[in-house]
Protein backbone atom coordinates (compact mmCIF):
# COMPACT_ATOMS: atom_id res chain seq x y z
CA UNK A 1 0.00 0.00 0.00
CA UNK A 2 1.54 3.40 -0.65
CA UNK A 3 1.97 5.60 1.61
CA UNK A 4 -0.46 9.24 2.25
CA UNK A 5 1.51 12.05 0.93
CA UNK A 6 2.68 13.84 3.28
CA UNK A 7 1.04 16.98 4.60
CA UNK A 8 3.40 20.45 4.35
CA UNK A 9 2.88 22.43 7.69
CA UNK A 10 1.23 25.61 7.67
CA UNK A 11 3.20 28.56 7.59
CA UNK A 12 2.89 30.24 10.93
CA UNK A 13 0.19 33.33 11.04
CA UNK A 14 -1.23 35.14 13.82
CA UNK A 15 -4.84 34.24 12.36
CA UNK A 16 -5.02 32.53 16.02
CA UNK A 17 -3.85 36.14 18.21
CA UNK A 18 -6.73 37.89 15.64
CA UNK A 19 -9.32 35.53 16.87
CA UNK A 20 -8.48 35.67 20.40
CA UNK A 21 -8.32 39.88 20.36
CA UNK A 22 -11.20 40.24 18.02
CA UNK A 23 -13.57 41.96 20.22
CA UNK A 24 -10.34 43.95 22.01
CA UNK A 25 -8.88 45.35 19.10
CA UNK A 26 -12.61 46.06 17.59
CA UNK A 27 -13.03 48.45 20.85
CA UNK A 28 -9.34 49.58 20.34
CA UNK A 29 -9.85 50.55 16.75
CA UNK A 30 -13.16 52.78 17.92
CA UNK A 31 -10.46 54.67 20.28
CA UNK A 32 -8.17 54.83 17.75
CA UNK A 33 -10.97 56.82 16.15
CA UNK A 34 -12.38 59.05 18.53
CA UNK A 35 -9.15 60.48 19.90
CA UNK A 36 -8.04 60.93 15.79
CA UNK A 37 -10.54 63.51 16.07
CA UNK A 38 -9.81 67.04 16.09
CA UNK A 39 -11.73 70.21 14.41
CA UNK A 40 -8.57 71.30 12.86
CA UNK A 41 -9.46 69.26 9.25
CA UNK A 42 -5.94 68.37 8.43
CA UNK A 43 -5.43 66.58 11.84
CA UNK A 44 -7.65 63.60 11.48
CA UNK A 45 -7.54 63.50 7.60
CA UNK A 46 -4.05 63.01 7.50
CA UNK A 47 -3.48 60.77 10.81
CA UNK A 48 -6.35 58.42 9.00
CA UNK A 49 -3.94 58.51 6.00
CA UNK A 50 -1.40 56.36 7.57
CA UNK A 51 -3.48 54.64 10.54
CA UNK A 52 -6.17 53.12 7.76
CA UNK A 53 -2.99 51.14 6.44
CA UNK A 54 -2.17 49.58 9.40
CA UNK A 55 -3.67 46.46 8.59
CA UNK A 56 -2.64 43.95 11.68
CA UNK A 57 -1.83 46.84 14.53
CA UNK A 58 0.69 44.10 16.12
CA UNK A 59 1.66 46.56 18.78
CA UNK A 60 -1.61 47.49 20.24
CA UNK A 61 -2.50 43.71 19.91
CA UNK A 62 0.66 42.63 21.83
CA UNK A 63 -0.16 44.99 24.68
CA UNK A 64 -3.79 43.26 24.61
CA UNK A 65 -2.50 39.82 24.23
CA UNK A 66 0.42 40.50 27.56
CA UNK A 67 -2.58 41.68 29.49
CA UNK A 68 -4.87 38.70 28.49
CA UNK A 69 -2.31 35.83 29.27
CA UNK A 70 -1.27 37.57 33.07
CA UNK A 71 -4.95 37.23 33.58
CA UNK A 72 -6.53 40.33 32.85
CA UNK A 73 -10.33 40.43 32.64
CA UNK A 74 -11.38 44.11 32.68
CA UNK A 75 -10.95 46.51 30.03
CA UNK A 76 -8.10 48.62 31.71
CA UNK A 77 -5.55 47.70 28.59
CA UNK A 78 -7.77 49.05 25.83
CA UNK A 79 -6.87 52.67 26.33
CA UNK A 80 -3.14 51.38 26.40
CA UNK A 81 -3.21 49.73 23.52
CA UNK A 82 -4.75 52.55 21.50
CA UNK A 83 -1.80 54.81 23.34
CA UNK A 84 0.95 52.09 21.74
CA UNK A 85 -0.41 52.82 18.18
CA UNK A 86 -0.61 56.30 18.46
CA UNK A 87 3.43 56.45 19.60
CA UNK A 88 4.33 54.25 16.90
CA UNK A 89 2.04 56.18 14.10
CA UNK A 90 3.66 59.00 15.48
CA UNK A 91 7.34 57.85 15.15
CA UNK A 92 6.40 56.85 11.29
CA UNK A 93 5.25 60.48 10.43
CA UNK A 94 8.04 61.69 12.03
CA UNK A 95 10.80 59.11 10.39
CA UNK A 96 9.09 59.29 7.01
CA UNK A 97 10.40 63.24 7.32
CA UNK A 98 13.88 62.46 8.44
CA UNK A 99 14.30 59.55 5.57
CA UNK A 100 12.14 61.46 2.46
CA UNK A 101 10.43 58.09 2.29
CA UNK A 102 8.23 57.72 -0.71
CA UNK A 103 6.45 55.15 0.08
CA UNK A 104 4.74 53.92 3.62
CA UNK A 105 2.25 50.81 3.96
CA UNK A 106 1.41 50.76 0.45
CA UNK A 107 0.63 54.30 0.28
CA UNK A 108 2.52 57.67 -0.89
CA UNK A 109 3.67 59.47 2.89
CA UNK A 110 1.93 61.45 4.58
CA UNK A 111 4.54 64.28 3.87
CA UNK A 112 4.43 63.88 0.09
CA UNK A 113 0.88 64.79 0.79
CA UNK A 114 0.11 67.41 3.17
CA UNK A 115 4.08 68.18 3.44
CA UNK A 116 6.94 68.25 6.17
CA UNK A 117 5.65 70.58 8.53
CA UNK A 118 2.29 69.23 8.85
CA UNK A 119 3.31 65.59 9.34
CA UNK A 120 5.48 66.48 11.81
CA UNK A 121 3.09 68.48 14.14
CA UNK A 122 0.35 65.96 13.62
CA UNK A 123 2.77 63.14 14.51
CA UNK A 124 2.97 65.60 17.59
CA UNK A 125 -0.77 65.71 18.08
CA UNK A 126 -0.66 61.70 18.17
CA UNK A 127 1.75 61.33 20.97
CA UNK A 128 -0.36 64.32 22.74
CA UNK A 129 -2.98 61.65 22.46
CA UNK A 130 -0.88 58.53 23.50
CA UNK A 131 -0.67 60.73 27.42
CA UNK A 132 -3.96 61.45 27.32
CA UNK A 133 -5.18 58.10 26.78
CA UNK A 134 -2.55 56.47 29.00
CA UNK A 135 -3.61 59.14 31.87
CA UNK A 136 -7.46 58.09 31.05
CA UNK A 137 -6.13 54.51 32.03
CA UNK A 138 -5.26 55.28 35.42
CA UNK A 139 -1.89 53.49 35.81
CA UNK A 140 1.17 55.32 36.73
CA UNK A 141 3.28 51.91 36.39
CA UNK A 142 1.94 51.72 32.71
CA UNK A 143 2.50 55.21 32.05
CA UNK A 144 5.81 55.55 33.35
CA UNK A 145 6.59 52.30 31.00
CA UNK A 146 5.51 54.39 28.17
CA UNK A 147 7.02 57.64 28.86
CA UNK A 148 10.05 55.93 28.99
CA UNK A 149 9.71 53.92 26.05
CA UNK A 150 8.94 57.42 24.15
CA UNK A 151 12.10 58.78 25.43
CA UNK A 152 14.11 55.75 24.31
CA UNK A 153 12.95 55.56 20.89
CA UNK A 154 13.63 59.14 19.93
CA UNK A 155 17.35 58.73 21.76
CA UNK A 156 17.08 55.68 19.18
CA UNK A 157 16.33 57.44 16.25
CA UNK A 158 19.15 60.12 16.76
CA UNK A 159 21.46 57.69 17.38
CA UNK A 160 20.68 56.08 13.82
CA UNK A 161 20.63 60.00 12.62
CA UNK A 162 24.18 60.79 13.90
CA UNK A 163 25.73 57.25 12.66
CA UNK A 164 24.25 57.05 9.31
CA UNK A 165 26.41 56.32 6.24
CA UNK A 166 29.07 55.16 8.59
CA UNK A 167 30.32 52.24 7.00
CA UNK A 168 32.83 51.09 10.29
CA UNK A 169 29.49 50.98 12.56
CA UNK A 170 30.00 47.68 14.57
CA UNK A 171 27.68 44.87 14.78
CA UNK A 172 26.33 46.14 19.35
CA UNK A 173 25.82 49.54 17.68
CA UNK A 174 23.80 48.34 15.60
CA UNK A 175 22.00 45.99 17.74
CA UNK A 176 21.47 49.36 20.31
CA UNK A 177 20.28 51.37 17.66
CA UNK A 178 17.43 48.82 16.84
CA UNK A 179 16.48 47.63 20.28
CA UNK A 180 15.75 51.68 20.89
CA UNK A 181 14.20 52.60 17.60
CA UNK A 182 11.55 49.58 17.54
CA UNK A 183 12.37 46.83 20.03
CA UNK A 184 11.74 49.03 23.13
CA UNK A 185 7.99 49.93 21.54
CA UNK A 186 7.64 46.03 21.19
CA UNK A 187 8.92 45.26 24.80
CA UNK A 188 6.66 48.45 26.79
CA UNK A 189 3.40 47.37 24.94
CA UNK A 190 3.95 43.53 26.51
CA UNK A 191 5.28 45.16 29.43
CA UNK A 192 2.13 47.83 30.23
CA UNK A 193 0.15 45.13 29.80
CA UNK A 194 1.07 42.63 31.95
CA UNK A 195 1.17 45.69 34.70
CA UNK A 196 -2.48 46.96 33.93
CA UNK A 197 -3.71 43.08 34.20
CA UNK A 198 -1.62 43.26 37.71
CA UNK A 199 0.79 40.96 37.20
CA UNK A 200 3.80 39.96 39.56
CA UNK A 201 7.03 41.69 38.45
CA UNK A 202 8.41 38.04 37.49
CA UNK A 203 5.75 37.71 35.29
CA UNK A 204 6.28 41.47 33.98
CA UNK A 205 9.71 41.01 33.14
CA UNK A 206 9.09 37.87 31.23
CA UNK A 207 6.57 40.05 28.76
CA UNK A 208 8.80 42.46 28.51
CA UNK A 209 11.82 39.86 27.48
CA UNK A 210 9.26 38.77 24.99
CA UNK A 211 8.15 41.91 23.50
CA UNK A 212 11.62 43.14 23.16
CA UNK A 213 13.45 40.13 21.33
CA UNK A 214 9.90 39.74 19.11
CA UNK A 215 10.77 43.52 18.49
CA UNK A 216 14.61 42.78 17.46
CA UNK A 217 13.40 39.86 15.24
CA UNK A 218 10.87 41.76 13.68
CA UNK A 219 13.67 44.60 12.90
CA UNK A 220 16.16 42.00 11.35
CA UNK A 221 13.27 40.56 9.08
CA UNK A 222 12.47 44.29 8.27
CA UNK A 223 16.31 45.01 7.66
CA UNK A 224 16.91 41.91 5.18
CA UNK A 225 13.44 42.23 3.48
CA UNK A 226 14.50 45.67 2.04
CA UNK A 227 16.99 43.92 -0.10
CA UNK A 228 15.33 40.77 -0.69
CA UNK A 229 11.66 42.00 -0.87
CA UNK A 230 9.59 44.27 -3.34
CA UNK A 231 7.18 46.82 -3.49
CA UNK A 232 4.14 45.47 -3.99
CA UNK A 233 4.83 43.04 -0.83
CA UNK A 234 6.59 45.27 1.08
CA UNK A 235 4.20 48.60 0.98
CA UNK A 236 7.60 50.37 0.57
CA UNK A 237 10.02 50.73 -2.03
CA UNK A 238 12.80 48.18 -1.48
CA UNK A 239 16.64 49.24 -1.20
CA UNK A 240 15.68 52.51 0.45
CA UNK A 241 18.06 51.60 3.38
CA UNK A 242 20.44 51.40 0.61
CA UNK A 243 19.49 54.59 -1.19
CA UNK A 244 19.62 56.49 2.48
CA UNK A 245 23.12 55.12 3.44
CA UNK A 246 21.29 53.37 6.22
CA UNK A 247 23.50 50.76 7.67
CA UNK A 248 21.70 47.79 8.95
CA UNK A 249 23.16 44.10 9.84
CA UNK A 250 22.73 42.59 5.61
CA UNK A 251 25.25 45.73 4.91
CA UNK A 252 27.21 45.53 7.95
CA UNK A 253 27.96 41.60 7.40
CA UNK A 254 28.33 42.26 3.68
CA UNK A 255 31.13 44.66 4.11
CA UNK A 256 32.93 43.21 6.69
CA UNK A 257 32.96 40.00 4.54
CA UNK A 258 33.89 41.56 1.12
CA UNK A 259 37.10 43.52 2.70
CA UNK A 260 39.89 45.45 0.60
CA UNK A 261 38.21 44.41 -2.78
CA UNK A 262 35.03 46.38 -2.33
CA UNK A 263 36.02 48.72 0.39
CA UNK A 264 36.39 51.58 -2.57
CA UNK A 265 32.42 50.74 -3.72
CA UNK A 266 30.88 50.62 -0.19
CA UNK A 267 32.73 53.68 0.50
CA UNK A 268 31.10 55.67 -2.93
CA UNK A 269 27.60 54.46 -2.61
CA UNK A 270 27.26 54.11 1.20
CA UNK A 271 29.65 56.75 3.00
CA UNK A 272 29.55 59.54 0.18
CA UNK A 273 25.88 58.07 -1.39
CA UNK A 274 27.62 58.55 -4.86
CA UNK A 275 25.38 56.18 -6.52
CA UNK A 276 24.92 55.00 -10.04
CA UNK A 277 22.62 52.58 -11.61
CA UNK A 278 23.63 48.85 -10.62
CA UNK A 279 24.35 49.44 -7.39
CA UNK A 280 21.84 48.40 -5.56
CA UNK A 281 22.07 45.21 -7.16
CA UNK A 282 25.74 44.76 -6.60
CA UNK A 283 25.19 45.34 -2.84
CA UNK A 284 22.30 42.42 -3.17
CA UNK A 285 24.87 40.48 -4.97
CA UNK A 286 27.50 40.63 -2.24
CA UNK A 287 24.89 40.66 0.48
CA UNK A 288 24.19 36.75 -1.55
CA UNK A 289 27.66 35.59 -1.93
CA UNK A 290 28.60 36.64 1.59
CA UNK A 291 25.51 35.18 3.19
CA UNK A 292 24.87 38.56 4.97
CA UNK A 293 20.76 38.12 4.50
CA UNK A 294 20.76 34.68 5.30
CA UNK A 295 22.63 35.03 8.94
CA UNK A 296 20.60 38.39 9.46
CA UNK A 297 17.86 36.08 9.35
CA UNK A 298 19.19 33.56 11.43
CA UNK A 299 19.58 35.79 14.39
CA UNK A 300 16.20 37.11 13.99
CA UNK A 301 14.93 33.21 14.06
CA UNK A 302 17.53 32.93 17.72
CA UNK A 303 15.56 36.19 18.51
CA UNK A 304 12.19 34.62 18.06
CA UNK A 305 12.94 31.26 19.87
CA UNK A 306 14.23 32.98 23.09
CA UNK A 307 10.99 35.63 22.94
CA UNK A 308 9.42 32.00 22.55
CA UNK A 309 10.78 30.98 25.63
CA UNK A 310 9.95 33.81 27.56
CA UNK A 311 6.51 32.61 27.91
CA UNK A 312 7.25 29.15 29.22
CA UNK A 313 5.79 30.25 32.55
CA UNK A 314 2.29 31.33 31.40
CA UNK A 315 -0.50 28.90 30.27
CA UNK A 316 -3.99 29.40 28.37
CA UNK A 317 -4.65 30.08 24.59
CA UNK A 318 -2.85 33.24 24.36
CA UNK A 319 0.45 31.38 24.53
CA UNK A 320 0.81 29.62 21.59
CA UNK A 321 -1.07 32.45 19.84
CA UNK A 322 1.71 34.56 21.19
CA UNK A 323 4.71 32.11 20.36
CA UNK A 324 3.15 31.64 16.78
CA UNK A 325 3.46 35.79 16.31
CA UNK A 326 6.89 34.90 16.96
CA UNK A 327 7.45 32.61 14.40
CA UNK A 328 5.17 34.54 12.22
CA UNK A 329 7.68 37.68 12.57
CA UNK A 330 10.62 35.66 10.89
CA UNK A 331 8.39 34.07 7.95
CA UNK A 332 6.59 37.27 6.80
CA UNK A 333 7.55 38.71 3.49
CA UNK A 334 6.34 41.74 4.32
Amino acid sequence: MNAAPAIAPSPPSIDALLGLARADMAAVDALIRRNMDSPVPVIPALADHLIAGSAKRLRPMLTIGAARLAGAQGDGCLKLAAAVEFIHTATLLHDDVVDSSELRRGRVAAHLIWGAPASVLVGDFLFARAFELMVGAGSMPALEILARASRVISEGEVLQLTRAHDIDLTEDVYIEIIGAKTAELFAAAAEAGAVSAGATPERCRALRRFGQDLGLAFQLVDDALDYSGDAATLGKNPGDDFREGKVTLPLLLAMSRTGPAQRDFWVRAVDRREQVDGDLDHARQLMKDTRALDDTLALAVRYAGTAKAALEGFGGPWKPALQELADFAVTRRA
